[in-house]
């Protein structure tokens, strides 16, 4: 069982996050990349600033990993990468990679890695518009 989990202030590298996912009993790696987009609710966004409350967020990657590996029994790999502070439109913000002998059970363990990211890890965002106004996404 493979994992890695990282919180960064710098790119992410999409090959490598491959690379340590892939193993020699997988028949398909899934990769999911989330990235800045330029509008959000067709207001133009200028950037984006990622925080997190990096050991609980931490912790929470680890049960979630946790968590795949039970439901998903097959699969053999779970990497999340994940970016923090200022990020420009097409930067990419969050790399899940999942491994696993068969494609159904990564796809499937890949969309509840990054569904349960999004709604436990205690990582905010928070939007710039063009117009100079911001806004916290998500947060009460």
């Amino acid at each position: 069982m493979i994992s890695s989990f990282r919180l960064t202030y710098d790119f992410l590298n999409v090959n490598e996050v491959y690379a340590i996912a892939d193993h020699s009993s997988n028949g398909a790696i899934v990769l999911m990349s989330g990235m800045v987009r330029d509008q959000t609710g067709g207001r133009r966004v200028d950037y984006l600033d990622y925080q997190a409350y990096e050991p609980m967020a931490l912790q929470v990657f680890q049960e979630i990993s946790d968590r795949a590996h039970q439901e998903f029994s097959s699969i053999t790999s779970v990497v999340i990468h994940h970016r923090l502070g200022k990020l420009k439109i097409g930067e990419i913000s969050v790399l899940i990679a999942v491994g696993s002998p068969h494609r159904a059970e990564a796809f499937e363990a890949c969309r509840f890695v990054i569904d349960t990211l999004k709604m436990q890890v205690p990582i905010w965002k928070k939007e710039f518009w063009l117009d100079g106004v911001s806004s916290w996404v998500n947060c009460p």
